[in-house]
């Protein structure tokens, strides 16, 4: 696909979701806005990659908020909205996703999607390159729910502290790392994501104790 070339509105990008394999590089193409177009809403979004898609629906806005689009003010707090809405439904084993028309209305504008689509591009290709099954025992379904409830409760922070500078990009590069985790079923990725969570924690433990 070329660079500026999107999938035709209402077009599922995800590949097999949920399955894998799963082609990132194709997946954050989502994020690109149609030529002429002057804002990507997260309505634009969601239809390119589907209703029953719910890991890439908790990824692509990870995802967005690892980009330098976190610097938006609100946009950690209507992130974590967007995925707090997912993984209860994903918990709840909706076969259908839904957000309300509030949230689907908001938007970005299209300069700044295409800068992080550019800011993802490199990653995600290597993330293609590498990916496989590994870690099995992570990828099962008990580890998958456990793995949607740390996304969840890592969301659940964002409203509360996003001022603090890079807590939000951190922690949505480990909730990133998860999804990457459940959409290709390597364990190893969902294994770097809880390490990063796990740092973050410690790390907080170590400020509340006086010792950073």
């Amino acid at each position: 696909m070329l660079q500026g070339d999107i999938p035709d509105e209402g077009r599922a990008v995800a590949v097999t979701p949920e399955t894998g394999p799963i082609d990132l590089s194709r997946l954050i193409d989502a994020l690109l806005p149609r030529d002429g177009d002057e804002w990507v809403s997260v309505r634009d979004v969601m239809a390119r990659i589907g209703t029953t898609s719910f890991a890439p629906a908790i990824l692509i806005p990870a995802l967005v908020l690892v980009s330098p689009i976190s610097a938006i003010p609100g946009m950690p707090t209507i992130g974590a909205l967007i995925i707090l809405l997912i993984t209860a439904q994903k918990l709840l084993r909706r076969e259908h996703l839904w957000l309300p028309d509030i949230l689907m209305r908001r938007r970005v504008g299209a300069e700044r999607m295409r800068q992080a689509h550019a800011f993802l591009r490199k990653p995600a290709a290597w993330i293609d390159r590498h990916s496989r099954g590994r870690l099995g025992l992570l990828t099962i379904k008990p580890m998958r729910v456990t793995a949607t409830l740390a996304i969840f409760l890592t969301a659940l922070t964002w409203p509360f502290l996003e001022l603090i500078p890079m807590f939000t990009s951190v922690s949505a590069f480990a909730v990133a790392l998860l999804a990457i985790g459940l959409l290709t079923r390597d364990g190893l990725f969902m294994a770097a994501g809880y390490a990063v969570m796990g740092g973050i924690v410690a790390f907080f433990g170590a400020l509340w104790q006086g010792l950073v």
